[in-house]
């Protein structure tokens, strides 16, 4: 080191122990402020009634009792969430303490004297008295500089316009518990020292805050703010799921005020990655967006009275089933159904049924219809057919809860009711008289009527066995769904071929579900829109921005769902039409690669640069491809993926031997692979034998370090320091492909796989030094 090297290292060291002092002042400050607030608190609650002033002997007087308790319940609520933020504020001082920054930029503005040092971290920090930056928020205006530019002309676009000037340095920082560990001068790009630090480290069962190792082209997502629909094509290991969260992180930090993190929903792949994610945001010091899986989300719009397939059963059923015509038949529905085709098949149907075809429920009540199907049917038509189905159908609503409100009136004088009302319990009468009481404004002195006490108490009696049908009236469930999308397929039952299969065949599969109540996963997308055109749109207009998380296994036909449930909503869109393993299996049609051809109203970008692997994984399963040579490995040294050809008696064995010999080199999370759920299961079944061991299922919801069990399809988007891959015989299918592409690409720093019957056909184009083969000396003979 120079001795202006060894200068600047003491300035910047010294600059940091500055820094560690200002944020023990301001902890200090805060936590007399905290300890404040808390006994505010804890006096607010233990006096909470005793400040409330209560009377209900008047009606004045019990409108003050609730102004009382409303006033303190405020004063509560508001000291809470002071409270609250003060904790905030202290976790982020104290993650600022350990690493306040990893940037510098100085920057000189066009028509300024000298330059302004700026220190970039996950936060900003002000000095004593709060006039000056000591470090800038990574999200802020100014901090773009550091993603976008080397040193040279520069600018940065702040509310008020483009600020232009020249970028004197750059400079990177490696800080940890407040020592300077490295210092780099760097260009436009995040430094390959930085890089190598973070990405040489071992796995996390939480995905990591990549905020110092942004690069440019991750930059453009994060903090793009004109597209209306961003489709992001990134390759494994590209960081574009990273990217997307810092983006979320970046309008809630851009728009603090307008926006919060329930106006952002994110569409995770399965429950396992949603706790994945689950970190990165309060990291920064933000709350968590709303999450759910579309199998989530569409179940609650269909209503739980259907049984919905989920995708991993679908996949489950593609993988498992052998070449027949069962098999064929069910993939051409899901290719159908998935295809904006069929949409407009549904959307010609539902306009259709304006005319007639609408079926109904009659409702019941105690086994005796009281309004038939035919009524309704009837008193629908009759409606004026220039008004749409959803409006009918709330002129509907409200008839048919006038009619159920005169059946309450005639049920009263019934003899169930003086039944029901002899087995009322003690309880269950004093709750009644209470609430008749407060309902009629009786008092107890004047309540001394016998047959009016009674006519009340079995009109509560009547109308509490009539709530359930009152709540199915207000929730349309007077209408047949199931019976309405059936009658599509019974009705368009001509024969025709679909993809070579005949529309008949499609026909009578879907029709024998929909009878017993089921669903197919490619059925409840088509379902839930029908559902939609019918009883009126339920969009939801809180949402802003929409994420879509492995975006490549959404069908046209899904996205356009979501687009109708969001018409006032950004969206962008993640994927990597590489790792389609739903639509792989099918052949169906990706939303990634429809859309990201499509014209100007998209913005597309591309990444096709991978971090998560070394260099030899990378250089081998980009070979598994047929456009793989475009993908680039960061230069991560690393050792060369094996293939190990055995007998199947002696799988297990060897992958003991290998998951041994990953721990001993301090491998922390090591995932074993499978073909699929079935697979995973005999495999986890084995290895627990031996070894502490967790089984990754779809209801899994939290992931776990050490070793894992885990179907490739449910890997995806997660990452683990050794992969180990069971049995690659098994995927001899070209449908398989991006299953087992997908699969590999989960290795950080170590891959292996092993096979039983030899080499999968699927690595045909894969040259044999871009791996090590291994046999024992029984499985010689095993060759390509």
């Amino acid at each position: 080191m120079s001795d202006e090297q060894s200068f600047e290292w003491k300035k910047e060291q010294e600059r940091i122990e500055f820094i560690g002092e200002s944020i023990d002042a301001k902890v200090r400050k805060l936590l007399g402020s905290a300890g404040s607030v808390s006994k505010d608190v804890l006096n607010l609650r233990r006096t909470f009634w005793e400040d409330v002033t209560v009377n209900f002997d008047e009606a004045d007087d019990v409108a003050e009792t609730a102004a009382s308790i409303k006033q303190q319940a405020e004063l509560l609520s508001e000291r809470e969430r002071t409270h609250m933020q003060l904790d905030q504020q202290l976790q982020t001082l104290a993650r600022l303490k350990f690493s306040p920054y990893f940037g510098r930029i100085d920057f000189s503005e066009t028509g300024e004297q000298g330059s302004e040092k700026v220190y970039i971290g996950i936060a900003s920090l002000m000095d004593e008295k709060d006039e000056n930056f000591l470090i800038y928020d990574w999200r802020a205006p100014i901090s773009s500089l550091y993603y976008d530019y080397a040193p040279g002309p520069a600018h940065y676009i702040t509310p008020g316009g483009i600020i232009e000037g020249e970028m004197k340095l750059k400079r990177q920082f490696l800080i940890r518990a407040g020592v300077l560990k490295g210092m780099f001068e760097t260009g436009i790009t995040i430094g390959d020292e930085i890089l190598q630090e973070a990405l040489g480290e071992n796995a996390s069962n939480q995905m990591k805050t990549i905020v110092a190792t942004i690069q440019r082209e991750q930059n453009q997502i994060i903090r793009n703010e004109r597209s209306n629909l961003l489709v992001v094509q990134g390759v494994a290991g590209s960081g574009k799921t990273s990217a997307a969260l810092q983006r979320v992180a970046y309008l809630l930090y851009r728009h603090r005020g307008t926006l919060n993190a329930d106006n952002i929903l994110l569409f995770s792949p399965n429950p396992l990655f949603t706790s994945y994610v689950a970190t990165v945001l309060p990291e920064l010091g933000e709350e968590n967006m709303q999450q759910s899986t579309f199998q989530e989300f569409i179940q609650q719009r269909i209503g739980p009275e259907f049984e919905v397939e989920d995708a991993f059963s679908q996949i489950e059923f593609l993988l498992n089933r052998a070449e027949d015509n069962t098999l064929k038949e069910k993939m051409a529905a899901i290719r159908l159904k998935g295809s904006l085709a069929f949409k407009r098949l549904l959307d010609e149907y539902a306009e259709s049924l304006s005319k007639g075809g609408l079926l109904f429920h009659d409702l019941i009540f105690r086994k005796e219809i009281v309004v038939s199907k035919q009524m309704i049917d009837d008193y629908f038509y009759s409606l004026d057919p220039g008004i749409s189905i959803p409006n009918r159908l709330q002129f509907v609503k409200e008839w048919l809860l006038k009619e159920l409100k005169k059946k309450v009136k005639q049920e009263r004088k019934k003899e169930w009711v003086e039944e029901e009302l002899q087995y009322l319990e003690k309880e269950d009468y004093m709750e009644a008289f209470s609430r008749l009481l407060s309902k009629n404004h009786y008092s107890d002195k004047t309540f001394d009527d016998f047959d009016r006490e009674q006519k009340l108490l079995a009109e509560m009696v009547v109308k509490q066995k009539f709530k359930p049908l009152f709540a199915k009236v207000k929730k349309l469930k007077f209408v047949d769904l199931a019976s309405i999308y059936r009658h599509f397929f019974e009705k368009g039952s001509e024969e025709k071929k679909v993809a070579g299969v005949s529309w008949e065949a499609i026909c009578r599969q879907t029709i024998s579900q929909l009878e017993k109540m089921q669903v197919s996963y490619e059925d409840a997308t088509p379902l839930a829109y029908l559902q939609d055109l019918l009883e009126g749109r339920r969009s939801s207009t809180s949402i802003r921005h929409v994420f879509i998380d492995e975006a490549q296994d959404y069908t046209p036909f899904q996205f356009a769902l979501i687009q109708h449930f969001f018409p006032y909503s950004k969206m962008t869109l993640l994927g990597d039409f590489h790792q389609a393993i739903f639509s792989g299996a099918t052949g169906s049609p990706s939303v990634i690669t429809e859309i990201f051809n499509q014209g100007d109203e998209v913005e597309r970008i591309e990444l096709l640069k991978t971090y998560r692997s070394t260099k030899p994984i990378v250089e081998f399963t980009k070979q598994l491809l047929d456009d793989g040579e475009k993908i680039q490995p960061f230069n991560r040294s690393g050792e060369k993926p094996t293939v190990t050809l055995v007998r199947a008696p002696q799988l297990i064995p060897k992958i003991l031997e290998e998951i041994v010999q990953l721990r001993e080199k301090g491998l922390g999370t090591i995932a074993v692979i499978c073909r699929t759920a079935k697979e995973s299961q005999e495999v986890f079944s084995l290895l627990k034998k031996h070894i502490p061991v967790h089984l990754v299922e779809k209801a899994t919801i939290t992931f776990e370090r050490g070793v894992s069990v885990i179907p490739a399809y449910l890997a995806k988007g997660i990452e683990f320091d050794g992969v180990l891959l069971y049995d690659i015989s098994q995927y001899k299918r070209e449908h398989e492909r991006k299953l087992f592409y997908t699969a590999c690409t989960r290795a950080m720093h170590e891959l292996h796989l092993f096979s039983s019957s030899g080499i999968s056909p699927l690595m045909k184009n894969v040259h044999q030094e871009k791996y090590i083969l291994a046999a024992d000396e029984t499985e010689n003979h095993l060759s390509r």
